[in-house]
């Protein structure tokens, strides 16, 4: 495995470990490696990006390389993650690639790609990419009348959106919505998008600048949203990410409304549609126990998966599934999209709500969340863990103390240098000492 690529692409703060010159040796490698998978003249690649500052700058550079083995680049600027992965398809190009470093603030950034299906590239293809990488100056150019072309797409946006109009089962909406779109790429689409299906729509943070990204705004940080349905009295708040493929939402008193809860309603709502087929749902290890208990009560199978994104569609596409996702709200609707889309995400919920003429909290009743703690720790390895026994010793002392009635995980960030801590159980002021005390131990023997 190279350690090159994470569990979401290449990712890393912009002029140290993501630098411009990075950015064009990765597009010559990947450049050279895609050629192979290029059907006859079909030698195109699509490019988006989020709204990061630094961008169009890696952007230029990928490009560069891209071109130098011939590739041809279609330019998508500001446009939601998803959205190139069904561009992939809809213009079948032999590859996709999103500048973005999803949730993380704006000073890191990402380069991660897509296939000719529109799904993440195999850990095999990163692995050659990775390797081409470290060998850049002995890569052939390609001749001078093959290098590839760059075309810029100002349509790209407008025929994502007709494509997300087209996923919706209702022509008007009364509902009062808040939007919020993270500063980033949903910013140039979601206010159309939910004022054209008659939604009275508050918008709020939709004006990118480069580095407001994320900033205390989006599905990682819902206290300005939960704010504003408040005082706006509007029956839903929307939540998505700087890449905008998370989404969470907020029901009209407040309550936050998360990815295992958003699964729990979408996959009732396909069962009793019979449109659930297989019945299964595709989970990771990080899913509340409530949602496992709900599911297990309609009759309706649970796959499990380690964290990200690529996984759960790895496991819906061996199963042939439906319907999976992650807590956080990487939400896959396999027969319309290749990877987890924000935006559909909140369409479909949208389907749910007019079509039964339930609330958001009504819907999400369908399952009932344990507690659960999360606590991130700063942490200078973070493959030291497993293997030491301070922090083996407290894990067993603590899944000890809770027994049936709770479990305990602990697993290393793909993007980050963190533990993630999270401890389930009955009693909320019970795990969150719990999880604490791990942290704790984390922090003494691994800690920055």
């Amino acid at each position: 495995m190279n350690n090159l690529f994470g569990t979401d692409g290449v990712r890393g703060r912009v002029g140290q470990t993501l630098t411009p010159e990075l950015a064009y040796r990765l597009g010559r490698a990947a450049g050279t490696v895609l050629a192979a998978d290029a059907r006859g003249d079909h030698r195109t690649v699509v490019i988006g990006r989020d709204s990061r500052l630094s961008g169009q700058m890696l952007e230029a550079a990928l490009t560069a390389g891209l071109t130098a083995t011939g590739m041809d680049v279609i330019s998508c600027g500001l446009i939601p993650t998803p959205a190139v992965a069904w561009l992939v398809r809809t213009y079948h190009a032999v590859a996709g690639v999103v500048i973005s470093a999803s949730h993380n603030p704006y000073w890191d950034n990402g380069i991660k790609f897509f296939n000719q299906a529109g799904l993440k590239l195999s850990d095999d293809k990163e692995d050659e990419i990775a390797r081409l990488v470290e060998k850049t100056a002995e890569l052939p150019y390609a001749a001078e009348d093959a290098m590839g072309q760059v075309m810029y797409d100002g349509e790209a946006v407008e025929r994502y959106k007709d494509f997300l109009l087209q996923q919706a089962q209702f022509k008007a909406c009364s509902l009062k919505a808040v939007v919020d779109c993270a500063n980033g790429s949903a910013s140039p689409i979601a206010e159309k998008l939910f004022s054209d299906l008659g939604l009275k729509v508050i918008m709020r943070a939709n004006h990118p600048d480069g580095v407001n990204i994320n900033a205390d705004c989006g599905s990682t940080h819902m206290d300005g949203l939960i704010e504003a349905v408040l005082a706006e009295g509007a029956d839903i708040g929307l939540a998505f990410d700087g890449d905008a493929d998370r989404f969470l939402a907020v029901a009209a008193d407040g309550s936050v409304i998360d990815g295992d809860q958003l699964m729990s309603i979408y996959a009732h709502d396909l069962q009793a549609r019979g449109e659930l087929d297989p019945n299964l749902l595709v989970v990771t290890v990080m899913s509340n126990l409530g949602l496992k208990l709900a599911m297990k009560k309609s009759g309706i199978d649970l796959v499990e998966t380690q964290v990200g994104d690529r996984y759960v569609n790895e496991a819906l596409t061996a199963h042939d599934g439906v319907l999976g996702g992650e807590q956080s709200g990487h939400i896959i609707f396999r027969r319309i999209n290749s990877t987890g889309d924000g935006l559909l995400s909140a369409l479909m919920l949208l389907n749910i709500m007019v079509r039964q003429g339930l609330s958001l909290k009504e819907l999400a009743a369908s399952m009932q969340r344990m507690p659960q703690i999360l606590v991130n720790v700063k942490v200078r390895d973070k493959n030291a863990w497993a293997d030491d026994e301070r922090i083996s010793a407290v894990i067993a002392k603590v899944e000890a103390a809770l027994g049936e009635t709770g479990r305990v995980l602990v697993r290393a960030s793909g993007t980050e240098p963190l533990l993630r801590v999270m401890v389930e159980g009955e009693n909320k002021a019970e795990i969150d000492q719990l999880a604490h005390e791990i942290a704790d131990e984390i922090d003494a023997v691994l800690g920055l």
